[in-house]
């Protein structure tokens, strides 16, 4: 009798134990604040079994509190011709804790890891298509997967997002032979407790009850400031071909010998083609610049990831023949162009997008880079292009990959190299623009933009949009001017020195107010900053400025007849260590002219969460003052 009711009890601890863990009623307050989910467990193990061998299993379990939790549910797995996956599952819980769904692997869905445009590609993703009956629910994913690809090895984030906490989290990689033993290092550990156990053959790191964070404007990218760990092999297997890194110019040694050697041959018929597109040049760099031109008026841009795990391009060869790539067969396909006319230029991995992201200096690995742009020295240093847009000027790569820490790719090795750096006073801005004020509150005019650097980026694409889409940017962007009507717009696009020219004539009733016989207006009608940071009581991250900018107005305004000046604002100016703010009103009371100069320089920067009020003060005080009024009364 006591064996069974010893049995009886077990079952029941286990069932009731199983039942607490899926519950979802009873949970920490301290991780249910600010959150949409609580990973409630994230587990994985990671064995380097040998160089070409790497098995890794995950158990993941999430409480979805409302809708905004489902994006971290996490499950999905990528996979290709060089692994495998098995024991793919997912169990729903309701919030009892009791088991109300079970999906297996067949109910997975299988697709393409890249986008639509894709002819053919190995990389594949297994995700999970649910849609919950209720709120909240728990659902616990777990999957294994073994690889002969052992250069990659997956890192590890104690927190997954905005908005989600972490209940427990631990990671374990184990090694064979200690040849096989992964670097690993600690990103923004600081605040959270993580306990380390090193044996031999096995490292595992633990944490647990982090709450969740809350996105903050203008911080740090979530990369910069979650807790992390970066991992990467040392010795390794990397589609069928062996290597070790110790350093970046081990990483481009590696890459060279194995994804571009014999990658970039062109067929003589080729290589007499683009020769007569330089013949007569002598300038390496306008040799480069018409060999851009070429690729970019001959070629297009398309998904295609083959080769060794997606990171070899497609062979120049190829891409002449069918005329289009992805961004590393274009980049190589350009890089065998200038070859072919005796300019040099190297391969390059990027990590692109509008937030800049570096290379991390003191970690080698191949995880790194999302993107593949090409370098040219020329005369002490380098000019980058992007071989995938076929809109980018020559030597302009944008804010997509402005800025940041690149490996450079050399028969001899890695080279890490910055990008180009679009300074403040770089991203200008000119505004002139000369418009009418009539006695109704009715306006016209005319307006001349000029945009350089980042705001060239910004604009430029204006050219090659239907009438509807302009008519359409200009009313968002002078949404301040109520009945705009756009009367015509004519744009110039100087590639070469790389500005783009806007001219607008304009016209808008109501404008101004009027009240008996006075008239309200506002002098800056058509560069009006209104942003102002949102208020934090209690801030937590530092304040950044990713890219500064620099905007120059000189608007003159002919005054209705018989008016003048009743009131009108002071001058103002403003300097800071986050810029400057400077208007000045030039009245001429014969010509009834108003002159009206403003500046307005927004400097890049990280600054600490101290000094962000700070700066709210200085956006709200430049956006009130390009709001202040002038008063005409009738005379």
């Amino acid at each position: 009798m006591r064996p069974i009711l010893f049995c009886f009890l077990l079952t029941a601890t286990n069932f009731l134990t199983a039942q607490l863990d899926h519950q979802s009623l009873l949970l920490k307050e301290d991780l249910t604040a600010n959150a949409n989910a609580i990973v409630r467990l994230d587990e994985m193990d990671v064995t380097l079994a040998s160089k070409k061998e790497m098995n890794v299993s995950l158990r993941r379990r999430v409480t979805v509190l409302n809708k905004l939790g489902n994006s971290h549910v996490g499950a999905s797995v990528g996979y290709n011709n060089h692994s495998k996956i098995k024991n793919i599952q997912a169990v729903i819980y309701n919030p009892l804790g009791k088991e109300v769904d079970k999906i297996k692997q067949k109910d997975f869905k299988d697709v393409s890891a890249v986008d639509g445009g894709t002819l053919y590609s190995d990389s594949r993703v297994l995700y999970l298509d649910y849609t919950p009956v209720q709120y909240p629910y728990t659902i616990e994913f777990s999957y294994e997967l073994t690889t002969e690809d052992t250069g990659g090895i997956p890192s590890w984030y104690f927190l997954n997002g905005y908005n989600v906490s972490t209940e427990k989290s631990r990671y374990r990689l184990a090694y064979a032979s200690p040849e096989l033993k992964p670097e690993i290092k600690g990103c923004n550990l600081e605040g959270v407790t993580v306990v380390l156990t090193e044996n031999p053959g096995s490292i595992v790191y633990e944490a647990s009850d982090i709450k969740a964070i809350k996105e903050e404007e203008m911080s740090p990218s979530f990369d910069k400031i979650t807790p992390k760990l970066m991992t990467r092999s040392v010795n390794f297997s990397y589609g069928g071909y062996e290597g070790t890194f110790n350093n970046w110019n081990d990483v481009g040694l590696w890459m060279y010998n194995n994804l571009l050697t014999g990658q970039d041959a062109l067929t003589e018929m080729a290589k007499e083609k683009i020769r007569k597109v330089v013949s007569g040049v002598e300038d390496d760099l306008e040799k480069a610049r018409l060999v851009y031109d070429y690729v970019q008026k001959n070629t297009r841009y398309i998904s295609v990831q083959v080769g060794i795990g997606g990171l070899q391009p497609i062979s120049a060869i190829e891409v002449d023949k069918v005329k289009y790539g992805d961004c590393k067969g274009l980049s190589n396909y350009t890089m065998a162009l200038l070859e072919a006319v005796g300019v040099k230029a190297y391969y390059t991995h990027v990590e692109a997008g509008t937030y800049k992201v570096d290379f991390e200096e003191d970690f080698s690995d191949l995880g790194q880079g999302n993107h593949v742009i090409l370098a040219i020295p020329y005369k002490g240093e380098y000019y980058w292009i992007d071989c995938t847009s076929q809109v980018h000027p020559f030597g302009f790569i944008g804010d997509f990959t402005d800025d940041r820490r690149v490996l450079i790719i050399k028969p001899e090795g890695g080279e890490l190299a910055t990008t180009t750096k679009y300074a403040d006073e770089d991203n200008l801005q000119k505004t002139n623009a000369k418009y009418s004020l009539y006695g109704d509150g009715s306006i016209d005019g005319n307006i001349n933009i000029e945009t350089y650097g980042i705001q060239y980026d910004q604009r430029f694409y204006l050219e090659n949009r239907p009438k509807e889409d302009i008519e359409k940017h200009y009313k968002k962007y002078w949404s301040n001017i109520n009945n705009l009507m756009i009367e015509s717009y004519q744009f110039q696009n100087n590639r070469k020195d790389i500005v783009f020219s806007e001219n607008v004539v304009v016209a808008a009733s109501n404008y101004a107010s009027k009240s008996g016989d006075r008239i309200f207006f506002r002098a800056n009608a058509f560069n009006k900053n209104g942003f102002v940071p949102v208020r934090y009581r209690d801030r937590k991250f530092p304040l950044e400025i990713q890219r500064g900018f620099y905007d120059i107005d000189e608007f003159t305004i002919a005054l209705p007849e018989g008016y003048a000046v009743e009131a009108m604002p002071d001058g103002k100016n403003i300097e800071n260590e986050f810029g400057s703010y400077k208007v000045v009103f030039e009245l001429d009371k014969e010509k009834r002219q108003l002159v009206y100069k403003r500046s307005l320089l927004i400097k890049e920067g990280l600054f600490p969460k101290e000094k962000y009020n700070a700066y709210r003060d200085f956006r709200k005080e430049t956006a009130s003052y390009d709001n202040a009024q002038i008063v005409l009364i009738k005379i």
